[in-house]
């Protein structure tokens, strides 16, 4: 399934980079380029590097790179071709008819087969709970124990599935499905002793709908003692655990302001029900980064309720951390005394609940109380380690103004001397910026470092990494990407450089890439980076692209500096190709010794 390469192209180019990524993250011009904390790891300090001239993007910290299409499909959990339809939209371009290959049809079919299992079960399912008398026992539950009533039992496609084992997989195999489909989506297993058997029976069943509102898996809650007590659909070609939350296609069209972010379905149904439409929850495991990718779509304010236990707390904490690493502003609901919200609205009701939200605390002040739950205040030597922990907490801010207001609220929360609270940040601050101005720092062609500052806390500059770049192959490698990477800065380099340089010249991937520079230089009279990158798809590949040319190459020198720097690369370049010759065998010996004579003679003059 893919456009033609001329519409990606057009796309690609009407989708400034800069604009597309300043949409998700907040972007500081840094020189020539723009820097923030990278969203695709866990960055303290601005590592993420945007060029508007190249259209690309490189993180100096997990070396993620790639241009703007790139960008949308990881940041967004996109396809390629969603990617290319957000992208489009984005600028009002009108796309053609998608073009699929034979297999690619093949995979849609598949996938489609396997929401349409899913959707067949979830009505059976449903049936059964609300129309037969076998459905009776998880009618009950749902009505007596969790206090739902018909128009969310419907809303919410509730189900149950029979206590007989091999019930759902009769009625879909009546309905035409394969065994091989039911197996894969996750339905029935398959064995020689027992033959085709329900995965879930005897449970009350809750259907799983991705973002879109397609069946894609289920949750199931055992009628009894049987184990396990929650049961969740395998992870399939469709349904990933990581990648989808529960109601999210509900909450995604609420008019009330962020998400709420629960542990467990029935927290979510119960809320929804009680008019809080934008509750959803991960699916039976730990919140991931792929999930606040996903929550990132529709908001940036997540409000978490999850469960007060000590399990909870730390689920809490992680989703925190989690969340900051990816931008998001995070709150934390207190739900005690009770446990979670499902038993907090029925105790207390939804105006109760509505009052909690509104005075819901931001992260950092959750995990600072957290924090300080650990120490005694009437010991000294605790309390110094509290203020110490507490401060270090607090440092972690980059904004001044917001490490301001928390040492005064903690301060006075706390009963802390607020200076020497502020002093304590200070201190931890700027021990962190000289730690991280040790880091060793790489060396370009022309021999001297880069300009790099580390920001630190309420210190205005030049944004760095937060470690030295990997070495991309062998020197060889590293002198041919620092000469095309020049080439690409300053395409009439092309022209000058004619005469010496050719694609041949270089090797493996970085020949590649020459490859299809020169060809664009040659066609167009300019090169476009971006416009390589969009012809691979998969993730490494890019990573590899860009790597070789997002080094950046100091040209506030002067001329005659720089003139030497290209001579030196370019008599290495060709120092090379010749040697590769003489190993393989490859002309006169005596010819290829004169060449390699005559290259000293080379003198660069722009």
């Amino acid at each position: 399934m893919h456009y033609p390469e001329e519409v990606i192209e057009e796309v690609r180019a009407r989708n400034d980079i800069v604009d597309v990524i300043s949409s998700f993250v907040a972007l500081k011009r840094s020189g020539s380029n723009y820097m923030c904390c990278c969203p695709f790891h866990s960055d303290k300090s601005p590592s993420f590097s945007v060029s508007r001239q190249k259209q690309m993007y490189y993180c100096f910290g997990c070396h993620e790179g790639g241009n703007v299409i790139s960008f949308v499909m990881k940041h967004e959990n996109f396809t390629f071709p969603e990617a290319i339809k957000y992208l489009a939209d984005r600028v009002g371009y009108a796309l053609p008819e998608m073009e699929y290959s034979e297999a690619e049809k093949q995979r849609a079919n598949r996938k489609q087969q396997l929401r349409d299992v899913n959707t067949a079960a979830a009505a059976y399912f449903h049936f059964l709970l609300t129309k037969t008398e076998r459905g009776k026992l998880g009618y009950k539950y749902f009505r007596e124990k969790r206090g739902f009533t018909d128009e969310t039992i419907r809303n919410f496609g509730l189900g149950f599935s029979d206590i007989y084992a091999d019930d759902l997989y009769k009625y879909l195999k009546k309905k035409g499905f394969s065994d091989e489909i039911m197996r894969d989506a996750g339905l029935v297993d398959f064995d020689e002793k027992r033959g085709p058997h329900d995965k879930f029976w005897n449970r009350v069943m809750v259907p799983i709908l991705d973002q879109n509102s397609k069946c894609v898996g289920f949750g199931g809650r055992v009628l009894g003692d049987g184990k396990p007590k929650y049961m969740n659909t395998k992870e399939t070609e469709i349904f990933d655990k990581s990648h989808n939350l529960f109601a999210l296609y509900l909450a995604r069209r609420s008019r009330r302001r962020g998400m709420i972010l629960c542990e467990g379905y029935m927290d979510v149904i119960t809320q929804h029900q009680a008019g809080i439409d934008n509750a959803i929850a991960s699916l039976g495991t730990a919140f991931t980064e792929g999930q606040a990718a996903l929550i990132k779509r529709f908001t940036k304010e997540v409000y978490l309720a999850y469960d007060s236990d000590q399990a909870g707390t730390l689920a809490a904490k992680k989703a925190i951390q989690i969340l900051r690493s990816m931008d998001m502003q995070q709150r934390v609901i207190d739900l005690s005394p009770h446990k979670d919200p499902d038993e907090f609205l029925s105790a207390e009701g939804v105006e109760a609940y509505e009052a909690r939200i509104r005075d819901a605390i931001p992260g950092r002040l959750f995990l600072i109380r957290e924090t300080a739950k650990g120490f005694r205040m009437d010991d000294p030597e605790e309390k110094a380690a509290m203020i110490r922990e507490i401060a270090r907490q607090i440092a972690e801010s980059s904004d001044v103004a917001e490490r301001a207001s928390y040492c005064e609220t903690v301060s006075a929360q706390y009963h802390l001397d607020e200076k020497l609270l502020r002093q304590e940040v200070n201190r931890i601050g700027l021990a962190g910026l000289e730690e991280r101005r040790a880091v060793p720092r790489e060396r370009d062609p022309v021999g001297t470092a880069e300009s790099e500052e580390w920001e630190a806390p309420g210190v205005q500059g030049d944004p760095v990494r937060d470690e030295p770049r990997r070495d991309s192959g062998n020197r060889a490698d590293r002198t041919e990407a620092h000469l095309l990477t020049w080439m690409v800065n300053r395409p009439e380099l092309f022209d000058k450089l004619n005469t010496y340089v050719s694609e041949e010249d270089f090797t493996g991937r970085v020949r590649e890439v020459a490859e299809q520079l020169f060809r664009q230089y040659r066609e167009t009279g300019t090169v476009s980076p971006a416009a390589i990158l969009s012809r691979y798809e998969e993730s490494g590949d890019q990573r590899e692209i860009t790597e070789i040319l997002y080094n950046e190459v100091p040209f506030e020198t002067d001329q005659e500096a720089v003139e030497k720097a290209l001579t030196e690369l370019v008599r290495k370049l060709k120092q090379r190709r010749i040697d590769r010759q003489l190993r393989a065998g490859e002309g006169s010996t005596f010819e290829l010794a004169k060449k390699k004579r005559e290259i000293q003679k080379i003198v660069i003059h722009l």
